[in-house]
Order: C-alpha cells, then sequence, then structure tokens
C-alpha cells in the first residue's frame, strides 16, 4: 500500500515538472516574422495577450515580450534595438531607455552573461509604448552582441490604441 503512495506520488511530480517545462499556458506563442537577410531567428517570442498580430497594444502602457533564442557564440553583452515602420515606408529607431535595452540583467529562469555557444535563454523585454497616434506600426526587435552582431531578429505588427480611460471628457465647472 505505502509503495503504491510512493509511486502515485513520483508519477504526480514528474507530471508537474513536465507541465513546467512546457511553459505557461496564459502566454502562448505569437506568429512574429522574420527579419530581412539571414538573421538568426528566435526559438519562440511571447507577447503577453496577442497571438496573432497586429497585438493591440495601449499607448502609454508596457507591453511584455518573452524571447527564447540560442546563442551560436560567446557573448559577454548584448543590447535590444527597435526599429518602427509605419505608412510602409518610413522606418525610423526607437530608442529605449538603457536598462530596458540592456538584454544581461533582463535574462529570465537564472540566466545570466556571458552566454556560451548552443546555450538557449529567455530575455524580458518591457517595451515602453509612448503617446504616439494611432497607427499600425511593424517593429522589428534586434537582439545585437558586443561585436555588432545580430543574435536574434523578429517582426512583429503592432497597433497603437487609446487606453479604455482616454476618451473621457473633463468638464470643469467654474461656476460653483
Amino acid at each position: 500500500m505505502q509503495q503504491d503512495a510512493l509511486i502515485w506520488l513520483s508519477i504526480l511530480l514528474l507530471g508537474s515538472l513536465i507541465n513546467g517545462i512546457q511553459g505557461d499556458d496564459n502566454n502562448p506563442p505569437t506568429e512574429v516574422k522574420r527579419c530581412s537577410g539571414d538573421k538568426p531567428f528566435p526559438l519562440e517570442v511571447r507577447v503577453h495577450g496577442c497571438t496573432v498580430p497586429p497585438c493591440i497594444i495601449i499607448k502609454g502602457t508596457n507591453v511584455v515580450f518573452e524571447i527564447d533564442f540560442a546563442v551560436n557564440k560567446f557573448i559577454t553583452n548584448m543590447t535590444t534595438k527597435v526599429w518602427a515602420t509605419t505608412l510602409g515606408f518610413i522606418t525610423v529607431p526607437y530608442e529605449l531607455p538603457a536598462d530596458v535595452a540592456a538584454v544581461c540583467p533582463n535574462l529570465m529562469y537564472g540566466a545570466y552573461c556571458p552566454l556560451y555557444p548552443t546555450e538557449d535563454v529567455t530575455y524580458l523585454f518591457i517595451f515602453p509604448v509612448g503617446e504616439y497616434p494611432e497607427i499600425g506600426v511593424k517593429i522589428e526587435i534586434y537582439l545585437i552582441d558586443q561585436d555588432s552582431d545580430t543574435v536574434t531578429c523578429f517582426i512583429c505588427d503592432i497597433k497603437v490604441k487609446k487606453g479604455p480611460g482616454a476618451s473621457k471628457v473633463y468638464e470643469l465647472n467654474y461656476l460653483n
């Protein structure tokens, strides 16, 4: 009887471990596209709240990306670069604060730099969305290493929208 309980407990623990390895069902993969050229593509990208682009993002908020990627060389430092394209032909760099652009301090699950060839890691990218016009934008996200080589790159289409409270009209009553 006691041996049967141990077997069932072992099976339950193994099942829990396997479920934990499979990832978080609350953040399923997002369908992102490859960058032009022969740039390395991430293993998986999860944009919280979005599986099929264009991802609807709210002005003045942060969008959470989890980027799983593998490295093919020794890496001591990485930086995030973002390029935004709108109207199909206007492409501009999207400036990020230094703490947001720094990849190494934002690696997840205990990973840290330096990284070694064949390692696969997850980067938590908190993308700040400024007060921009409500338009569709193609964003290209590059992770660049200390030698200015592209570690990984992908494209995600987004649609910038106003937040739920942004359309409220406030009246000031000076008469009372």
